[in-house]
């Protein structure tokens, strides 16, 4: 049955993810928003949904070990697996002015989280995300998505074609609740399966959210990013990462500690860094370079693909 559902939820996230970029851009054309603030915005937190209803539950059950696990793996994921697989299938142009910015934020939110849960650093017996700390989180997460709204406000918007104008938004806003309800229902199969799948194996609590849990709550940043590519829209796929992991770190981690401290494994600091690395690699990778375009070639798509099974031979040989 476990295979079934993993097979169903493939097919709901594949099905759904096209009809939520289509919904998504065909509203942000009519209206005049930049496709890239549409990215950051509508279709990460969309995108996002499995994350926060798997470490929220987690939370709720005390099983922090699968809510950190689940966001660090997340982003992991989404760094190197969805930009590596969506450029190898359609390279990527990027405009680097439009994404520079959040792109920081997305280093910096980072560093931020690092901080904020190795209290070991500082002296202190164990590492912990506790209550205030989440609320710092939640209130960034509150200060960022301002930003992007007054950032969209500002932005000198393009006049609609005609054809834009014929666009039905009640139509289209239809069509982005149900992409996003079958993005999620299929993720939530895909990660109960593949999980119960996982545990007959003898996997780890820690090892699932980093790995089977991670990679099948993310599978909706990968079909959306893919299919927003293949649709022309490359600013909603790399828009759809960035946000992403934004608010993995600000309103999952946010959410999920402030509803129950998260005590993290000193051995996640690993991890952490690695995260961190691939971050600065990648934006080395965009914006080091004349121009104001970067093309994400198949080339370095593979390496980054190739950096993603790395990391998953590392991890699993050390739990």
């Amino acid at each position: 049955m476990n295979y079934i559902l993993l097979i169903i939820g493939f097919v709901l996230l594949i099905k759904g993810a096209d009809i939520f970029v289509d919904g998504a851009s065909s509203i942000a054309k009519k209206i005049g928003i930049p496709s890239v603030i549409v990215g950051l915005t509508i279709v990460s937190l969309g995108t996002s949904a499995p994350e926060l209803a798997v470490s929220l539950i987690s939370a709720i059950n005390g099983s922090n070990e699968i809510a950190i696990g689940n966001v660090l793996g997340s982003n992991l994921f989404n760094t190197l697996m969805v930009l590596g697989v969506t450029s190898i299938v359609l390279p990527l142009m990027i405009q680097k002015e439009k994404i520079k910015i959040d792109f920081l934020v997305n280093i910096a939110v980072t560093i931020l989280l690092l901080f904020l849960t190795f209290d070991s650093i500082l002296g202190k017996d164990r590492n912990l995300i506790s209550r205030f700390d989440g609320i710092i989180l939640v209130i960034v997460c509150i200060a960022y998505i301002t930003y992007l709204v007054f950032k969209s406000i500002k932005t000198n918007v393009e006049l609609p074609s005609e054809e834009d104008k014929n666009i039905n938004i009640f139509i289209k806003i239809l069509l982005i609740i149900l992409g996003a309800c079958a993005i999620i229902l299929g993720g939530d199969f895909v990660v109960d399966s593949a999980t119960n799948i996982a545990y007959r194996f003898g996997m780890s609590e820690k090892l699932v959210g980093l790995t089977i849990v991670a990679m099948g709550t993310s599978l909706p940043e990968l079909v959306t990013s893919i299919v927003a590519a293949l649709k022309g829209e490359n600013d909603i796929a790399l828009g759809n990462v960035l946000g992403s992991n934004i608010f993995n770190i600000l309103l999952i981690i946010g959410f999920s500690s402030t509803i129950s401290p998260i005590t993290v494994a000193a051995n996640l600091m690993i991890d952490f860094l690695y995260l961190l690395a691939i971050t600065f690699f990648l934006f080395a990778l965009i914006f080091i370079g004349k121009g104001k375009e970067k093309k994400l070639t198949r080339f370095e798509g593979l390496i980054l693909v190739t950096l993603y099974i790395g990391y998953m031979i590392y991890i699993i040989i050390r739990n």
